[in-house]
């Protein structure tokens, strides 16, 4: 594997883990909505989760992580629409993909 998509999958690898503590064992949404510190840290993690994908596609397009396409387009929109940032689609990732890339990348790296 190219040493620069290795280093990209290494910095979603540090991202995910770094979302992982942010939130702790207590993962509420109730929790993450109300306190602005922990969205704003989790989404600037998001942007470099998504800029790192990013990266990857346009040296390996053929790279295969399942939510890639999608999680590019979140890092756009909380980038560049950060007035239209949705809490709960946000949160939707953490439990839905965030797991599934976590896997993905881990395996990719192995």
């Amino acid at each position: 594997m190219n040493e620069e998509i290795r280093k990209f999958l290494f910095d979603i690898h540090v991202s995910i883990s770094s979302i992982e503590s942010y939130l702790g064992d207590n993962r509420e949404f109730t929790v993450y909505k109300s306190n602005k510190m922990l969205r704003r840290a989790v989404e600037r993690e998001f942007e470099i989760i998504g800029e790192a994908l990013n990266c990857i596609a346009r040296i390996d397009p053929n790279l295969e992580i399942s939510a890639k396409r999608q999680i590019i387009g979140m890092r756009n929109r909380v980038i560049h629409g950060y007035d239209k940032i949705d809490d709960e689609v946000i949160w939707g990732v953490i439990v839905r993909h965030l797991p599934i890339l976590k896997e993905e990348v881990q395996q990719l790296l192995a």
